[in-house]
């Protein structure tokens, strides 16, 4: 059984925002096991290459089980594993986290695109944000100097991405279903940072994960809390966008800032 990182108290929180709500039958996740070679090279550069800049997609529609009254959504805090400078991030810092060769997905896990959009309280979409996103790789090991086992670490995985809200407020990501560790559910940390204004961190959770009652973050929240953090999953169909392509699954969420 691979090393997992240790229990460590999670840390700062900043002020947040939130997400929406879905049911899920996570029976999909928890009976999949993808067995694939656990490359130990070095981080690199995603093979994924053309057509992201100039790709489009249809502005998300609202969730239909978005937050009512847009309340803002709930802050949690950033955890010790956040990359809070050069040293601690990965090589590359882009929206794809994992690797594919071709048509072969070669990082440990089940691929997962990632949604999302950001809004205000009023409804006004947030274009210009930075949107960071980090978690651990399938091995259960953080890309962070404490983060666990270096020796066990999912090199193909980066573990750590940003991007860029567009004019409809979206941002995307591929990356992983985030897995437990010892201590947590599973969950994807999320942090934003607007071109004007304070920063927020949150964490995403799956819906219907046996760990989240027992996972000391996620219990502290309300029933209209944890609904609000629990991502949308569902297959990934006809994936338009390059982000899409050789992932499983799709995730989403809706931030509200305060």
């Amino acid at each position: 059984m691979p090393a997992a990182c240790g229990v460590h108290p999670e840390m700062t929180a900043e002020r947040g925002h939130g997400l929406a709500v879905s049911r899920y039958a996570v029976k999909a996740f928890t009976e999949e096991h993808v067995d694939r070679p656990n490359n130990r090279s070095t981080l690199a550069r995603r093979h994924f290459v053309a057509g992201l800049a100039g790709a489009s997609l249809a502005p998300l529609a609202p969730l239909s089980h978005a937050q009512g009254g847009n309340r803002p959504s709930p802050t949690q805090t950033l955890g010790p594993f956040y990359p809070r400078n050069a040293a601690e991030r990965p090589r590359s810092i882009d929206a794809d986290l994992i690797t594919v060769d071709g048509d072969r997905v070669v990082t440990k896990g089940t691929p997962l695109f990632l949604i999302g959009r950001v809004t205000d309280r009023g409804g006004e979409v947030i274009a210009g944000a930075a949107v960071e996103i980090w978690q651990c790789d399938a091995n259960a090991v953080y890309h962070h100097p404490a983060g666990g086992a270096e020796g066990e670490r999912d090199t193909s995985f980066q573990g750590y991405g940003v991007d860029r809200t567009d004019s409809n407020g979206e941002f995307r990501f591929r990356t992983i279903v985030p897995v437990a560790y010892p201590g947590r559910t599973p969950h994807i940390h999320v942090r934003v940072q607007p071109s004007s204004g304070r920063a927020f961190a949150t964490q995403l959770y799956l819906p219907g994960d046996a760990g989240n009652a027992r996972d000391f973050l996620f219990s502290r929240l309300t029933a209209e809390e944890q609904r609000a953090l629990l991502l949308v999953i569902e297959p990934t169909r006809n994936p338009a966008h390059p982000l899409a392509r050789a992932t499983r699954f799709t995730g989403r969420t809706e931030l509200v800032l305060a």
